[in-house]
């Protein structure tokens, strides 16, 4: 029985970091001028700028700390 619980931890503890990956946003407000990571593509153009995609987030982030708009 501690097998199964030792190994249906091991699985969840590897499986939780992948599930937290996925698409992540660098977009630029054009009104207050500031910089946002998201997780889904704004669908207001006139407002919003996207910067780019990145597949994980800390990718996202250090991207955002090198661009000059977000500084």
């Amino acid at each position: 029985m501690t097998k199964y619980l030792l190994a249906a931890a091991l699985i969840v503890g590897f499986a939780a970091p992948a599930m937290a990956m996925g698409p992540f946003y660098i977009v630029f407000d054009k009104e207050k001028q500031t910089c946002s990571m998201v997780d889904t593509v704004p669908s207001d153009t006139d407002k919003f700028a996207m910067m780019g995609n990145y597949r994980t987030k800390k990718a996202a982030h250090m991207a955002m700390e090198g661009m000059t708009k977000c500084q």
